[in-house]
């Protein structure tokens, strides 16, 4: 049947040259746009599959997944069963910041500040009556007696539901003194990281802290994704008890039940873990013996210590200082090749909401 309307050939005729070009640039941007597209995609997969992405290439990250690698090699000579995979964290200064103070010390000075009005005779007791009128000097020869004494007092008296209550409260509206954000959101972004990338290998992760159990309990399982059972930590002596209404409590004394730190870790380890790990962190001191301890045992073992060396985004601190002492621990990862992370130069972001 016959087209009505202008013949097919005088419109190709007068349109040819310029539908070409255009057909061309259309194609230009298409295959531009699909190949920006790809790129990003491809960028993305790549740091997605990069489980330490917040951590620069180098000797120390090199170290981790070669390590890992190691264990995990089903049939290799270093393979270690998933059940065996054990590792242990320090807590402060190892996954989240411990200056200026610890976090569980600002907890307690803050408690025992909100509790003074309930207690008139603390203005005429030391060592509360130094620290509530902010005499530094008198509450200094108090000693480390007197710190205790204001801890024990924030962390006794009430029950445990009562205590986690308290602490929950207290992290939702305490705030750094330096960077003003809430203490949990100042965990190492690059350790949270290791930590899910040990489990996806089959590791079981572990909190082994001088600080208080109940305390890190509270909130390390969203932190850090381990949960309350799988930390170790110092504790207090706790009553049971019958409450007015009949309802079963646990009332936490001031009575020092066990002490996590330095020689206690390993022997914390082997009362609630009962394997030896084949990987610990620490950053200090009182990590030594579990360090010496994780490494003693037979086959692979894995040794880190977290060396702070950045005062812009973090703190610079190593020997002496007044937190976190490193000494012996220094040392003996100098001596017996433990892998020590340079903060400054093997983190490519310390927290979550670094640039």
């Amino acid at each position: 049947m016959k087209q009505s309307g202008a013949p097919r050939e005088t419109v190709h005729r007068g349109s040819r040259s310029g539908a070409g070009i255009g057909h061309m640039r259309i194609l230009v941007r298409m295959i531009s746009a699909v190949l920006f597209a790809l790129g990003v995609f491809v960028g993305d997969a790549q740091a997605q599959t990069d489980p330490l992405s917040s951590w620069n290439d180098g000797a120390a990250k090199k170290s981790i997944t070669d390590f890992v690698a190691r264990v995990t090699a089903q049939g290799g000579a270093d393979f270690v069963p998933p059940a065996e995979r054990i590792a242990v964290f320090d807590n402060d200064g190892t996954l989240w910041c411990e200056q200026p103070v610890y976090v569980q010390a600002a907890f307690a000075l803050d408690r025992v500040r909100a509790m003074a009005p309930q207690h008139p005779e603390w203005k005429q007791q030391q060592p509360f009556k130094a620290f509530l009128a902010g005499d530094r000097q008198a509450l200094a020869e108090q000693g480390e007696k007197g710190l205790l004494t204001l801890v024990a007092a924030a962390h006794s008296g009430m029950t445990t539901d009562d205590f986690a209550s308290s602490v929950a409260g207290w992290l939702a509206t305490a705030k750094h003194p330096r960077f003003n954000r809430s203490y949990d959101d100042l965990v190492y972004q690059p350790m949270v990281e290791l930590l899910a990338y040990l489990r996806a290998s089959g590791f079981k992760t572990f909190i082994v802290s001088g600080g208080g159990v109940e305390f890190i309990r509270v909130w390390a399982e969203q932190a850090y994704g381990i949960p309350p059972e799988q930390v170790v930590g110092s504790s207090g002596v706790t009553q049971f008890r019958l409450g007015v209404d009949g309802k079963p409590a646990l009332l936490k004394t001031p009575k020092v039940q066990f002490v996590d730190d330095g020689p206690g870790k390993p022997a914390g380890i082997n009362m609630m873990i009962g394997r030896r790990p084949i990987l610990a962190f620490g950053n200090s001191d009182g990590d030594h013996q579990m360090l010496q301890w994780t490494v003693a045992g037979s086959g692979a073992r894995f040794a880190g210590i977290v060396h702070h060396t950045d005062d812009v985004r973090e703190y610079a601190y190593d020997r002496p200082s007044k937190i976190g002492r490193l000494d012996k621990a220094w040392d003996e990862a100098k001596a017996k090749g433990w892998t020590v992370v340079d903060m400054k130069q093997d983190w490519k972001k310390v927290f979550a909401f670094d640039p």
